[in-house]
């Protein structure tokens, strides 16, 4: 990629964690991201641990969005009765990146099997922004942090920036 594409641009990243049974406590997978991201230079200027209920989750969409330009969604992207983080974040993006789930689901195969057709993983951008909902496991967070949000976020960030 030519690098007139991607500008100087400072990261400030959100993590929410969406789920029914962690707490700040014992949220592995959100403090996974935020030391992956931490480690690569990015700033974390928000961090929540929130249910699984559509109103919440898009209470901390709009949140996030006044404290960060790259905000990662995790848990809730399954299709159990109380996967919501699709729902709640699909209607929001001004424009889907449908390449980043599909490329997860695809780097998921060699890890998981044929069980990376449960994923629902989605990426897209709203108001100049990268929004990110990947599942909330430990091995499914390091492969979408560490392969694909940390390598291009500068790059989606400039191309979303208004």
């Amino acid at each position: 990629m030519d690098s007139e594409h991607i500008k100087e641009v400072t990261i400030e990243a959100a993590v929410i964690t969406v789920s029914t049974t962690r707490d700040s406590v014992s949220d592995s997978s959100g403090a996974l991201i935020r030391d992956l991201l931490t480690q690569a230079g990015i700033r974390i200027s928000y961090y929540a641990v929130i249910p699984d209920q559509i109103p919440q989750i898009r209470g901390e969409f709009f949140t996030a969005l006044k404290k960060a330009n790259c905000i990662i969604f995790n848990g809730g992207t399954g299709l159990t009765h109380d996967d919501c983080t699709i729902e709640a974040i699909a209607p929001l993006l001004e424009k889907r990146m449908d390449g980043f789930g599909e490329i997860f689901r695809h780097l998921s195969l060699e890890q998981v099997g044929t069980a990376a057709i449960l994923s629902r993983a989605l990426a897209g951008v709203t108001c100049g922004k990268a929004i990110f909902c990947i599942p909330g496991s430990n091995g499914a967070v390091t492969l979408a942090t560490s392969e694909l949000i940390i390598p291009q976020i500068r790059h989606i960030v400039t191309h979303a920036m208004r």
